[in-house]
C-alpha cells in the first residue's frame, strides 16, 4: 500500500470522525448514550463511504522460479512393440523422467504419439500410425516463444504427415533416442502398389509394384500374384547390393464382375526376420460396363473438349463427340449431351422420345430457343438477340444429390442470350443466376426428373473457363471433374428417387479412415434434419454385431468405423422414424503399414538432429544424454518478480455494510423521536 493511500485513509478517518461527533455531539442539546451510538454508526457509514471511494490497494512481490521446458515424446505406434523395442523404450522413458537433477533443472513434461499428440505418462503401444509431423505441429503451438530441448524417443519410421525432418522448430534442439535393432538383416519388402479401384469386364487392368531389398548379397526371389489358390502371375527378380529396388509391371484380366481380392507376395528361400512386408492384398471392383456419352453438337466449341476430359476422368465414362446427323442408335448411349440445340436436333429429340434416354441440354448463343421451347417441357425460354453474361450463385438447400460449392460465385460468367426463363414444372435449382449484382431469379443450372426421364440444364456456354479457373485457384481439375462426374452420375441412373441414400467404398485398408456417409428425404425429397439414422456392422466371419449411430453434418450424416479389424463385413443402415433401411457390405483388407520396417530409420533421425543442432543418441547412451541436459548452460531457470495487485476491500460487501449501518442510524432515531 502506497504512502498517498495510507494518508487518504487517516483524512477518512479524521474527516469521518468529525462529521460524526458534530451532528450527534457538539450539536446536541442532550449528551445520552444514544447520541454517542449514533455517532458511531454516522462514523462507520462516512468512512465506509469514502474507503469505497478510495479503493485502496494491496501489492505483494513474490519471486517465482521459472524453468525450461523439457518435453519427453515417447513413440506410442505399434511398430515399437513390432520391432522388440516397447520395453526399452519403457525403461527410457522411465530413467530421464524420474532423474531429479533433470527434474530440478527443468520442468519435465511427458507426451506420446502416434496418429495423433497428446499429454500422458502411460504407454500401450497400439497406435496404427506413427504421425512425427503432429509432435513438431503440437510442440510449435504449446511452447510458443520459448526456447526449450525436445526428447524424442522413436524409431523414426514415418507412415503419415508430411516430412518431419524440416517440421520442427530449427532454433529448437531435438534429441532423438533411436530404438530398435539396428542390425541390417536379409529383407524383402513391396515398398508400394499401385492399382486402379476399378475395372471394366473383359478388360485388363495394369498393377505396378515397387519391390525393395536390404542385404548383403546377390538374391532372387519370385514376384507372385494370387487369389485363393490360383496364380494369375509369378516372375523371377534378382537383387544385389548393388540393385536392391526392382519396379514390375503386370496386366490382369477382369473376369468376374464384382469386387475381387488379389494377393501380391514375394517368395525366396532366404530366411529373413520380418516377412509380414512380404505380402500385400489389394482389391479391385469390376465392373459390367462403362457408360457410354455422346456429346452431340452442330458447332466446334471449346466447351466440348473441357467436357470431354471432364467427363473420363473418371475411367468408367467413355464419351463420343458426335454432329446431329452421325447418331445412328440411341440405344447405344447412356447419356445425351446435347450442345446448343437448333432445328439440326430434330430427329434426335424425336427418337429419344421412344429411346427414354436422359439428357444434359447446354445452350449459347447458337441455341434455337423457339426449337427449345417445343422440344421439351421443363423451362419456357423467352430470349432476344441480345447477348448477355451470366453469374452464379450456388444453392445451399439443393439435394438431389451430394455436391460442394466449388467456388461457383468467383467462377468466369457463362454467356447465353438475354431474356426471361421460367420454369414449367418440377425443377430444382442447384445454379441460379446473376447479370452483375442483380439476381435474376432465373435458374442457371438445374434438374427435372418426369416419370422416371431425367434431364439436365445448364443454361449459357463458355463452361470451359470454369475447368481452367479451378485449375488455377487449386492447381488440379479435380474440383470441377467431379462436379461435372455427379450431374453424368445423377443422369445416368433411371433410379427413382430414395428416401435413404447411403455412400461408402467395397474395400478399405485396415488402418485407415473408414467412413460411411448418408442421406435422408422426406416425402417432399427435402433433406430431413430431424432423421434419426443407425447402422449395424457384422462380421461376416464372427456374426458379431456392433452398432453405432449416424452424427448429422452440414447435409449429411456421418459415422466413423475406425478400429475394425481386417476381415468381410455386411452393415445396415436403418432410419427410426421411417424403418427405412439400407444393406450392403464392404471388405477391409489386411495391411498393418506399422509392421512393415525391420529397422529404425537412423538416418533420417540423424538429419532431424543435425537440422535441429541437437544430437542421436541410442538407448545405451541415455546417461551420456542425460549429462548433457544437466552440463548445458543453455538452459537455465528464470527468477520472475510477480507483482500482484488485491483490493483491500470487497466492495458489494462493504456495500451491504453500509446500507445496514445507515438503516440502523435511521431506526434508532426514529425510535428515539429524532426525526
Amino acid at each position: 500500500m502506497t504512502t498517498n493511500t495510507l494518508l487518504l485513509l487517516l483524512l477518512s478517518l479524521l474527516i469521518a470522525s468529525g462529521l460524526s461527533f458534530f451532528h450527534y455531539i457538539y450539536k446536541a442539546k442532550n449528551k445520552s448514550k444514544v447520541g454517542w451510538f449514533l455517532a458511531f454508526l454516522r462514523f462507520l457509514s462516512i468512512f465506509g463511504i469514502l474507503l469505497l471511494l478510495i479503493n485502496p490497494i494491496v501489492t505483494k512481490n513474490t519471486l517465482e522460479t521459472v524453468k525450461t521446458p523439457l518435453p519427453i515424446v515417447v513413440d506410442n505406434s505399434s511398430s515399437i512393440s513390432f520391432l522388440n523395442a516397447n520395453e526399452k523404450v519403457l525403461e527410457l522413458y522411465k530413467k530421464i523422467q524420474s532423474n531429479s537433477d533433470l527434474q530440478e533443472k527443468f520442468d519435465v513434461q511427458s507426451y506420446q504419439f502416434s496418429d495423433d499428440f497428446e499429454p500422458t505418462e502411460a504407454f500401450d503401444f497400439k497406435g496404427t500410425q506413427t504421425n512425427i509431423d503432429v509432435v513438431a505441429k503440437n510442440l510449435k503451438s504449446i511452447y510458443k516463444n520459448t526456447t526449450y530441448p525436445t526428447v524424442l524417443i522413436t524409431d523414426g519410421n514415418q507412415t503419415s504427415g508430411n516430412d518431419y525432418v524440416y517440421s520442427f522448430d530449427s532454433v529448437n534442439k531435438v534429441y532423438p533416442v533411436i530404438v530398435g535393432d539396428t542390425t541390417t538383416f536379409l529383407d524383402f519388402k513391396i515398398n508400394q502398389l499401385n492399382v486402379n479401384k476399378y475395372a471394366f469386364h473383359k478388360n485388363k487392368f495394369p498393377i505396378e509394384a515397387f519391390l525393395q531389398y536390404l542385404g548383403t548379397k546377390s538374391v532372387t526371389a519370385d514376384f507372385v500374384i494370387s487369389q485363393g489358390n490360383s496364380v494369375f502371375s509369378r516372375q523371377s527378380i534378382t537383387f544385389s547390393p548393388s540393385k536392391k529396388t526392382a519396379t514390375v509391371n503386370i496386366l490382369l484380366p477382369a473376369d468376374k464382375i464384382g469386387l475381387q481380392i488379389f494377393k501380391a507376395t514375394i517368395l525366396s528361400k532366404e530366411k529373413e526376420k520380418n516377412t509380414y512386408n512380404n505380402t500385400k492384398n489389394f482389391a479391385v471392383e469390376v465392373i459390367d460396363q462403362k457408360t457410354n456419352i455422346a456429346i452431340v453438337s452442330a458447332i466446334n466449341h471449346p466447351d466440348l473438349g473441357a467436357l470431354k476430359r471432364a467427363i473420363e476422368s473418371n475411367v468408367q465414362r467413355k464419351v463420343t463427340i458426335v454432329k446431329p446427323n452421325e447418331i445412328k442408335l440411341l440405344q447405344d448411349y447412356n447419356v445425351l449431351i446435347l450442345y446448343q440445340p437448333t432445328t439440326e436436333f430434330k430427329t434426335i429429340f424425336e427418337n429419344n422420345k421412344a429411346a427414354g434416354i436422359n439428357t444434359f441440354i447446354i445452350t449459347g448463343n447458337n441455341t434455337d430457343f423457339n426449337f427449345l421451347n417445343q422440344q421439351q417441357d421443363n423451362l419456357n425460354f423467352k430470349m432476344s438477340g441480345q447477348k448477355e453474361d451470366y453469374l452464379s450463385f450456388f444453392n445451399e438447400q439443393f439435394n438431389l444429390f451430394a455436391t460442394d460449392n466449388i467456388g461457383f460465385e468467383n467462377l468466369p460468367p457463362l454467356q447465353n442470350a438475354f431474356g426471361t426463363i421460367t420454369a414449367k414444372g418440377a425443377v430444382s435449382v442447384l445454379l441460379s443466376s446473376k447479370i452483375r449484382t442483380i439476381d435474376t431469379n432465373a435458374p442457371l443450372l438445374a434438374f427435372a426428373e418426369n416419370q422416371g426421364k431425367r434431364a439436365a440444364y445448364l443454361l449459357g456456354e463458355n463452361s470451359w473457363k470454369w475447368r481452367l479457373q479451378t485449375h488455377v485457384n487449386n492447381q488440379s481439375f479435380e474440383k470441377y471433374d467431379v462436379f461435372i462426374d455427379k450431374i453424368i452420375q445423377f443422369l445416368a441412373s433411371n433410379n427413382s428417387k430414395k428416401s435413404l441414400v447411403v455412400e461408402h467404398e467395397s474395400f478399405y485398408n485396415s488402418g485407415e479412415a473408414i467412413e460411411i456417409t448418408a442421406q435422408f428425404f422426406n416425402k417432399n425429397y427435402e433433406f430431413d434434419e430431424k432423421a434419426r439414422l443407425t447402422i449395424a456392422v457384422t462380421n461376416t466371419k464372427t456374426k458379431q454385431t456392433k452398432n453405432y449411430d449416424l452424427l448429422k453434418g452440414n447435409n449429411s450424416y456421418k459415422v466413423n468405423l475406425d478400429g475394425l479389424k481386417a476381415g468381410s463385413y455386411a452393415f445396415t443402415v436403418k432410419e427410426l422414424n421411417s424403418k427405412t433401411t439400407y444393406s450392403s457390405s464392404f471388405e477391409i483388407l489386411d495391411f498393418d503399414i506399422e509392421k512393415q520396417f525391420v529397422n529404425p530409420d537412423v538416418e533420417k533421425l540423424t538429419q532431424l538432429a543435425t537440422q535441429t543442432q541437437g544430437k542421436v543418441f541410442f538407448p545405451d547412451q541415455v546417461d551420456v544424454l542425460i549429462k548433457t541436459f544437466l552440463e548445458n548452460e543453455e538452459y537455465k531457470a528464470i527468477e520472475k518478480n510477480i507483482i500482484t495487485k488485491t483490493p483491500l476491500i470487497d466492495w458489494i460487501w462493504l456495500l451491504v455494510l453500509i446500507s445496514i449501518l445507515l438503516a440502523t442510524e435511521w431506526f434508532v432515531r426514529k425510535y428515539n423521536g429524532l426525526l
